[in-house]
């Protein structure tokens, strides 16, 4: 009995020395800003990777509607015709190459021999997303050098089965602009476009368009609205466009030009994707750019999300990861003025040269944009050399805007190092730093920041993601494990926003059949859309930035990840709150009491928790909101209150100040 006795009396004072490890007693100070949180502190990387812009963001069903790709016909099938034959029993079509002076190359020439034999099917981005009794606009341009009275459009479901038609007749020889809407009588999340012809002949086609009535704001062929809802509601800073990689191209002929990108659609230069083949695990030799999406639809977009611009140019530097080309330093005032132009296209007057583009574009009032970003992740001095020029000119014309320059792929090693060196030696504005690692190096790193130099360039976290498994590993998940691992690094951004001014995750978003590169923030189908826990990790922050930063402590240290806990505390001078974010990266439960100084609470608060037991969990397309944050009223002190923190949970305190 007196051994049972004395194996309980061991027992619980384990117990209560276990429980005592948990209780944390935090002290927050209201009484001092530590620094202003900059605006733009979160935002969103878009780049069109993973089929982010056309298949995605930019909804058009048509893949190659105006047959500009590489091969022209790609995307087009011709089920009974033979190349070989003169097809007497159907027809063919051929591709015209009428203009290498303008940037729409190509036109099709389809022959209709036999009406009732001939068939064009598109299959558009790995099928074409339709719901039922929504509306989509049919368009085409068409010049009837034949006996063709009528094009007919067919939408077709997985099974061939109709769902829905129209009939359009083409009543001009010369070309002319044809529009009429189609409903669908089913949803179908892979369906095709067949089109046949009455009569027979020849008739010329270009810009076969099927896009959806329903857009973001209702614009005619704007974006599609459950993905910009999505990144309305995580309330962003800014939005970085368009890249990334993309900005750079494997050679600098295919780097991305903004100039080929705005004015009518019809006349923007398609362009071969840099990401199509560059991973052999995920080739997609049918990725082009249509920049149906380009820059004016990129400023657009910013301001309807109420975000900073902050495009990123060419810095005359391809891709390193590919050929590295150098345009030689003699050539470089193109790739300058290139820079200098977009500036006035954002801000010149409407009679100004590029202000007038835009204006005719239906944006008389000037974008105000305040960022450029030169170079993605160029590294080495052929770099740090081209970002002099662009810097020194940008200077001279535009003194008030801010120049975003950048360290390299990598958080460290010699390129990072070189790179910081120099544009600390330059006086440089704000410094882009890129990393994808490991969810322990997050944790591990979230004090990365508590020591930079606090009178040299600004930090703009421009592209980070937890790699649950290796960089570009197609394995990658975008688990719990990598979300809380980002939040708990997210404490240490937000405690250093004398510094950092800017953050993104990238990538943002991927199609579940059209993807490169993982992890992603935001994945999708032709039909639906859902937000990882990444993604509810950003929105939590992007919605609780605050205006100010507070010291929050525990034993007069800041929490970087001792016993797993991390902190940061803001106060919000718009609405007169005070918001603390609590991370509990262990598997414990634990008891946090906050002693409040320099402000009494209200009675009571909100807090928002984000958390699941299973770090390998994920959302679905079948589970969407498998991870999402529950908000619960808690009840608070004039200056203290206690909360517990769940295992693997994100916390997010909202209280008045009276």
């Amino acid at each position: 009995m007196r051994k049972l006795y004395s194996i309980l009396i061991v027992l619980i004072i384990v117990g209560s020395t276990k429980l005592k490890a948990q209780d944390h007693n935090l002290s927050v100070d209201a009484s001092k800003s530590m620094a202003e949180i900059q605006p733009t502190m979160y935002g969103i990387f878009f780049e069109d990777i993973n089929f982010a812009a056309d298949g995605g963001l930019y909804p058009e069903l048509v893949k190659n509607r105006s047959f500009e790709f590489e091969l022209g016909l790609m995307g087009w099938e011709e089920p009974n015709s033979d190349r070989h034959s003169f097809n007497q029993n159907s027809g063919k079509a051929q591709l015209v190459k009428y203009s290498d002076s303008t940037n729409n190359h190509n036109y099709v020439l389809v022959t209709v021999n036999d009406p009732e034999g001939y068939e064009l099917i598109n299959q558009g981005y790995r099928g074409m997303g339709i719901k039922k009794g929504e509306q989509y606009r049919v368009s085409f341009d068409a010049a009837n050098k034949g006996a063709i009275s009528a094009v007919k459009f067919e939408l077709l479901d997985e099974e061939d089965n109709l769902v829905s038609s129209t009939t359009v007749p083409v009543n001009s020889i010369n070309w002319k602009s044809y529009e009429t809407e189609i409903t669908p009588s089913e949803t179908v999340e892979k369906a095709k476009l067949r089109m046949t012809f009455e009569g027979t002949g020849d008739i010329w086609m270009d810009m076969i368009s099927i896009f959806p009535k329903d857009t973001w704001k209702g614009r005619k062929n704007g974006l599609r609205k459950d993905l910009v809802q999505l990144l309305a509601a995580m309330n962003p800073g800014f939005l970085r466009f368009p890249g990334g990689c993309i900005v750079e191209g494997r050679t600098l002929a295919q780097r991305y030009q903004w100039k080929k990108t705005v004015g009518p659609v019809e006349e923007r230069e398609t362009l071969v994707n840099r990401w199509n083949e560059e991973f052999s695990h995920r080739l997609t030799p049918d990725y082009f750019q249509s920049f149906g999406l380009g820059f004016y639809e990129y400023f657009q977009l910013s301001e309807d999300l109420g975000s900073e611009p902050l495009p990123i140019l060419s810095c005359g530097i391809a891709c390193q990861f590919n050929t590295g080309e150098l345009v030689p330093m003699q050539d470089l005032d193109p790739y300058i003025q290139d820079a200098l132009d977009l500036i006035e296209f954002a801000n010149g007057g409407p009679e100004t040269n590029w202000g007038k583009v835009r204006a005719e574009m239906g944006h008389p009032e000037p974008f105000q944009m305040k960022y450029i970003g030169i170079g993605n992740e160029q590294w080495g001095p052929e770099y740090i050399k081209r970002y002099k020029e662009f810097e020194k000119a940008i200077q001279a014309k535009y003194p008030e805007i801010i120049i975003v320059s950048g360290s390299g792929p990598f958080p460290d090693g010699e390129y990072f190092e070189y790179g910081w060196e120099q544009l600390k030696e330059m006086g440089a504005a704000i410094v882009d730093e890129h990393y994808y690692r490991s969810p322990e190096w997050f944790r591990e790193n979230a004090n990365r920041y508590d020591h930079y130099d606090r009178s040299g360039p600004k930090v703009f976290a421009g592209e980070y993601a937890a790699q649950s498994v290796a960089i570009a590993s197609p394995e990658n998940k975008n688990n719990w494990e990598t979300a809380l691992s980002e939040a708990a690094f997210m404490t240490g951004l937000e405690r250093n926003a004398d510094v950092v001014t800017l953050t993104s995750y990238a990538p943002l978003m991927a199609h579940k059949e059209g993807w490169q590169w993982t992890p992603d923030m935001i994945w999708f189908d032709n039909l639906q859309s859902y937000g990882t826990p990444n993604y509810y990790v950003q929105k939590l922050f992007g919605t609780n930035s605050g205006t100010n930063l507070l010291k929050i402590t525990e034993d007069g240290k800041e929490l970087i990840g001792q016993e797993e806990l991390y902190a940061s505390a803001v106060t919000d001078t718009n609405s007169g709150e005070l918001i603390i974010k609590l991370v509990n990266t262990s598997s414990e439960e634990k008891s946090v009491k906050l002693d409040v100084k320099g402000t009494r609470l209200g009675s009571s608060g909100k807090m928002m928790v984000l958390q699941k037991q299973d770090l390998s969990a994920e959302n679905s397309f079948e589970n969407p909101t498998n991870i999402q944050p529950v908000e619960k009223t808690i009840k608070t002190g004039s200056r203290q209150l206690e909360v517990s923190l769940k295992p693997y949970s994100l916390n997010v305190l909202k209280l008045k100040m009276s």
